[in-house]
């Protein structure tokens, strides 16, 4: 019989983000390797302009449009966090199944990548909110970012898994040794690295950038829905209530934007959108006595956030390398932009599936590219949540 060190495979994971955490799950659990979190920043840190996840609103709502495999993945990880979410689930508090309703006028029918979300249905234009012409009513859910990447990550040490706190300055650090607590001969590395990859030695990728986000959250239990209304110019806005009783509303999305604290004026223009496009934000009194103003909505603020979400030009980045002379090979899952929670587990299965091709001695030659956004980005406030 062999002998556990015989058959289990040494992978070391770059990055503790939904998508990092999602994958070394994934890869944890289908059996036959010992993983290993090496990250400088973790879940259980205090926020941080330099950890994403964190600032995340987050509710799965894809916005795949016209590539299958997103559609793929966003589907796959629906499935498994409707599965985590269900009454008696293994974090059913993170979790509120609501109704979501997207309004548009600019044009666009997402029903090609919604139309299997529970209850999809069109709504009839006396649904319609001022400024739409066309709208989808459907089932989902939203997640408590915090309580839910503290779960992965609680999940994967119970099942056995390492975590190293460093900060790499070159992906070499992680394939030939040098961190203390690293494995000094890993069988494969997997580098979901988030906007660090435009910085990591050895990745350097000039393609990713960042799309700063905004967010408000306003303490409204009242309100148990979700809403998004993209105007015909592109701008959007969206409501996303939480199981704590707060509702997120955002809709800033300027690229390659650096500012790391939330401005100001992004805050008013948000809330003036978000009760545009749903007065009920504003407490109930107010709304039956008058049309409530963005100055009801204030005294309800509890927390705003800004992110810096991991775009790249030519979309996700799922790929196998062997770096030059090296013969460990090395997994890439990130670029994710604001579709992160929504594709975390199914681009975590594509990874895994990578990393056991790279590790049976199948090399699939140049890495593949799957591009989900536009080219570039003209910096309009636009929705990626």
């Amino acid at each position: 019989m062999q002998q556990e060190s015989e058959v289990t495979k040494d992978i070391i994971v770059i990055g503790a983000g939904v998508i990092g955490l999602s994958t070394a799950i994934k890869i944890q659990e289908k059996g036959g390797y010992r993983v290993t979190i090496v990250a400088e920043t973790f879940p259980t840190d205090p926020k941080t302009i330099r950890y994403t996840s964190h600032w995340a609103g987050a509710h799965h709502v894809s916005g795949a449009y016209g590539s299958k495999r997103q559609r793929e993945m966003d589907s796959e990880t629906f499935d498994i966090m409707w599965k985590d979410s269900e009454h008696g689930g293994p974090v059913e508090g993170c979790f509120l199944r609501h109704k979501n309703t997207q309004y548009r006028s600019d044009g666009v029918d997402p029903s090609e990548w919604l139309d299997h979300m529970p209850g999809f249905r069109s709504v009839s234009n006396d649904e319609l909110v001022p400024g739409a012409t066309h709208g989808w009513t459907f089932t989902t859910l939203t997640l408590y970012p915090p309580v839910y990447l503290n779960w992965l990550l609680g999940r994967f040490l119970g099942n056995g898994g390492k975590i190293v706190r460093a900060q790499l300055q070159h992906i070499n650090q992680a394939i030939h040794g040098g961190i203390s607590g690293l494995p000094q001969e890993p069988d494969a590395v997997v580098a979901c690295v988030g906007l660090g990859a435009r910085f990591l030695g050895g990745i350097e990728d000039k393609e990713v950038y960042p799309v700063r986000g905004q967010t408000v959250v306003l303490k409204a239990p009242w309100v148990r829905y979700g809403r998004t209304l993209t105007y015909a110019d592109g701008s959007h806005f969206y409501l996303m209530p939480r199981a704590t009783g707060d509702v997120l509303v955002g809709g800033i999305r300027v690229a390659k934007d650096w500012f790391p604290v939330p401005r100001e004026q992004d805050r008013d223009y948000l809330l003036a959108g978000g009760l545009a496009m749903c007065p009920e934000l504003a407490p109930p009194h107010i709304l039956a006595e008058r049309m409530p103003t963005v100055d009801d909505l204030r005294p309800l603020i509890v927390d705003e956030g800004c992110g810096l979400r991991p775009g790249r030009k030519s979309g996700i980045r799922l790929a196998t390398e062997w770096p030059e002379g090296s013969k460990i090979p090395v997994v890439y899952n990130y670029g994710h932009s604001g579709m992160g929670f929504q594709s975390s587990w199914g681009s975590a299965s594509v990874a895994l599936n990578f990393l056991e091709e790279a590790l049976a001695g199948e090399k699939p030659g140049k890495a593949k590219e799957y591009e989900i956004w536009p080219a570039d980005y003209t910096g309009r406030r636009d929705h990626v949540c």
